[in-house]
């Protein structure tokens, strides 16, 4: 059978009406199928029907119908289909036109509601913007279907040859004892990687605990990692147990591992080979049973040349060395991110937002996603809470425009400002534009974290005496930057 532009059901008991929509439409493409009582098309609609949805004919993109009609009107009609065939459309048609009738359509289930006489141009739009609907619910369906065959770990979403590997080496190593390095840029999900590991190998049940190395101050590092004990410092009034002791038994994620100082590196590597802790303060080891898992988006083989790493700790962590590659270089994995995305957020928002229209998936494919996983997750979110619509469209997906920056330094340097102006000016761009993600901006920067606080506060771009995560550490901080 030659292509056709989609299968059309109609239903009326007017044979010339019929006649005319079944010639009109066939020229227009459409395959046709013709019934004068609605009872006829049920039959032929039900399961076992010719034109069943398991049917090789069965693939029916839209229903016209009249209301008034023998034995079975249009509107009971529309009810018994939505029980029996709830994904294709209905337009129903009478010459007996009122509000009511409308609202009771509609009511229904119908997609739409066409009064006669119409005209055919009139019918075509109906039947072009029907058959739109049935194709998007069609593309949303089979990105569903897709996510289900391809999300196997935890929130991990991926049919790309690059998180198939991923996926692969997860399924190996889970059941593994060797430690485990996470390489890959921020956002990309290194530790939803690492948790999945944990998840699906025997520590399942016991803790999994995370720490980022670069979020708490040198200063408190060794002692969230290895406890304290009471009275050896300022401020520590009991014993703490540390983190390698709450992991006991369980996975210890030790996020941004290439920010850790080279001293406590030592300290590290020393608890990794004999496997026992010593807390700060005390002159007791006591044993502990963690798999570890670190996480970076550094290159530790240059940190090792310029002496900022440790090079037998890197072999110790890189036993298994899992690469998770950016989002733009597995662009076939944004639509079903985005359909994930789309799902627990509308979920959690208590809305009803179904999908994406293609010119949105298009505008998804087609940005840089600079900020990874992450960042696309932020975008949907966004798009998810403000949607006006059950689709979201490519007007509601933001873009950062490449006049953006253009526009950015063209007036920064219009009025000659210092330098000090310049880099002000320049830090809150990057804060804007990564949503005031500190980790992100910072990275693009080029600062660390506590660089950064410290710029925030010299240059007053947050309150003076605002409390922030580094500000217990900016007096020991050296002021390099």
């Amino acid at each position: 059978m030659k292509d056709f532009k989609g299968r059309i059901v109609i239903v009326d008991d007017d044979r010339e009406m019929r006649s005319l929509l079944e010639d009109f439409l066939g020229s227009s493409g459409y395959l046709v199928h013709v019934f004068p009582l609605a009872s006829e098309a049920l039959e032929a609609l039900s399961p076992g029907g010719r034109l069943a949805s398991d049917q090789a004919e069965g693939d029916v993109d839209l229903i016209i119908s009249d209301i008034r009609m023998p034995q079975l009107d249009g509107l009971d009609f529309t009810t018994r289909l939505q029980s029996l065939r709830p994904e294709v459309p209905t337009v129903l048609i009478t010459a007996f036109g009122s509000i009511e009738t409308a609202i009771e359509a509609m009511r229904r289930g119908a997609f739409h509601y066409v009064v006669k006489p119409f005209k055919l141009a009139e019918m075509a739009v109906n039947v072009e913007r029907a058959m739109e609907h049935r194709k998007l619910q069609r593309d949303n369906t089979a990105l569903r279907q897709e996510v289900k065959r391809s999300w196997s770990m935890g929130g991990i979403v991926g049919k790309s040859p690059g998180m198939k590997a991923v996926f692969d080496l997860v399924n190996r190593v889970s059941q593994a004892t060797a430690n485990v390095l996470i390489t890959g840029e921020s956002g990309t999900g290194k530790e939803m990687v690492a948790r999945a590991i944990h998840e699906s190998g025997p520590r399942a049940r016991r803790a999994f605990v995370a720490i980022n190395c670069t979020a708490i101050p040198e200063t408190l590092l060794e002692s969230e990692l290895f406890g304290h004990a009471k009275g050896s410092f300022t401020g520590a009034i009991q014993r703490k147990r540390g983190l390698f002791e709450e992991a006991d038994g369980g996975t210890l994620f030790l996020d941004e591992i290439g920010d850790m100082n080279v001293q406590l590196q030592s300290k590290l590597l020393r608890v990794i080979q004999e496997k026992k802790v010593r807390a700060v303060g005390e002159n007791v080891d006591r044993p502990v049973d963690v798999r570890i898992v670190a996480a970076t988006h550094k290159d530790l083989k240059a940190a090792i040349k310029d002496g900022r790493f440790r090079e037998d700790l890197y072999y110790r962590l890189s036993v298994i060395p899992i690469v998770i590659p950016p989002l733009r270089h597995r662009r076939e994995d944004i639509p079903l991110l985005a359909e994930h995305f789309l799902r627990k957020y509308s979920a959690a928002n208590g809305l009803r937002v179904k999908g994406f229209t293609q010119r949105a998936i298009a505008k998804l494919m087609e940005l840089r996603w600079d900020g990874n996983v992450r960042e696309l997750e932020n975008v949907v979110e966004r798009a998810v809470v403000l949607a006006q619509a059950p689709l979201i469209d490519a007007a509601e997906i933001p873009t950062m425009e490449a006049a953006t920056a253009e526009q950015f330094f063209g007036s920064a340097i219009g009025d000659f400002p210092t330098v000090e102006q310049l880099e002000k000016r320049y830090i809150q761009v990057v804060l804007e534009k990564t949503g005031g993600r500190k980790d992100k901006a910072a990275q693009i920067l080029g600062f660390n974290r506590r660089t950064l606080y410290r710029k925030e506060r010299e240059y007053g771009l947050v309150e003076a005496g605002a409390a922030d995560e580094q500000s217990e550490d900016h007096e020991t901080e050296e002021h390099t930057s």
